[in-house]
């Protein structure tokens, strides 16, 4: 958290087989003291960083402002789970420009408070494709893309002002998992190959960037695509096994 509030590009991901908690891991339970707003101790990772950015901010002082996106990928089709549109056709992933990746018709809300955060955690939440195998009676059948990106205004000792950004991905990428032991078949056996397929596309493209390779096969799978700007170059990334 303090990296993304000094302008870095950061990346969690939890990674794992099916039915290991990494859901669990990244949501918990949100939960608040009504006379506190404290979280309890089976909060997970996206609350508690929440907590954190808006009690750094708020004791800094500076002027600034946060907004917040939620998008899952299912079978290599985006869905903005915070878009009244579900059809994928209208969230193609497109250039910016500037070397990044823009979601075309993408909803990002501003939230002033870690509450407001909460809601929009809980509302996009509720809409993930969940389903049942022999190792999770929920499977979460996709990866989601929950992004806080922080503008901080500062001014520096000559006096000029500078607006520093920063982006935290929270990812909570679909399960791996052998077939014949989840016991999925027809459609399900799809979405695992497709979830089994960019999960080997996210681990060649990290090997890449490590390797210092000149090619980088970020195009191979829309998940990389999409946080090519937060994987590459002057970021930091952490892996949750």
């Amino acid at each position: 958290v303090s990296e993304v509030l000094d302008g870095f590009n950061c990346t969690i991901f939890a990674y794992g087989q099916t039915g290991t908690g990494k859901t669990y891991t990244m949501g918990g339970d949100i939960e608040r003291d009504a006379e506190t707003s404290l979280l309890g101790e089976t909060a997970g990772v996206i609350p508690r960083a929440i907590k954190q950015i808006f009690e750094t901010l708020e004791s800094a002082g500076s002027e600034y402002s946060v907004k917040v996106s939620y998008l899952e990928l299912y079978n290599e089709k985006i869905t903005d789970l915070l878009g009244i549109c579900e059809d994928s056709a209208e969230h193609q992933l497109c250039e910016d420009g500037r070397g990044g990746v823009v979601v075309r018709g993408q909803e990002e809300e501003i939230v002033k408070t870690s509450e407001e955060i909460f809601e929009v955690l809980e509302r996009g939440t509720a809409r993930r494709k969940t389903a049942a195998t022999k190792l999770n009676k929920e499977s979460s059948r996709s990866h989601s893309v929950f992004t806080v990106t922080i503008h901080i205004k500062e001014t520096t000792p000559e006096g000029d002002e500078m607006i520093k950004c920063g982006k935290l991905n929270l990812v909570d990428l679909a399960g791996s998992e052998n077939i014949s032991r989840s016991g999925a078949k027809k459609e399900r056996a799809r979405e695992a190959g497709e979830i089994n397929k960019s999960l080997l596309t996210l681990g060649r493209v990290i090997s890449a960037l490590v390797e210092r390779q000149s090619h980088i096969p970020y195009r191979d799978s829309k998940l990389t695509r999409l946080l090519r700007d937060s994987l590459g170059g002057k970021t930091k990334t952490c892996i949750i096994d």
